[in-house]
């Protein structure tokens, strides 16, 4: 985040894009309180408008690209 709020709870996966209902991977965090939320694609569209505005903005997008662990059954 880029402000003096209190850091957020990460993104859970239930947590959902109010502007099309995906996972969200985006917080707005807005100056008047309370957030929104955007998967990747809605948080890159609408993040800098926000941010410019004074939205605190936690961006997790970068767990989009987390391998997933290989267990030993898969190493084969």
């Amino acid at each position: 985040m880029t402000g003096a709020l209190a850091p957020s709870k990460p993104l859970a996966t239930a947590d959902r894009c109010d502007r099309c209902g995906a996972q969200a991977y985006v917080r707005a965090v807005l100056t008047g309180g309370g957030d929104l939320l955007f998967c990747a694609h809605h948080g890159r569209k609408y993040s800098e408008a926000l941010r410019s505005n004074g939205a605190d903005i936690q961006d997790e997008t970068d767990r989009l690209i987390e391998t997933p662990a290989v267990t030993p059954d898969e190493e084969r």
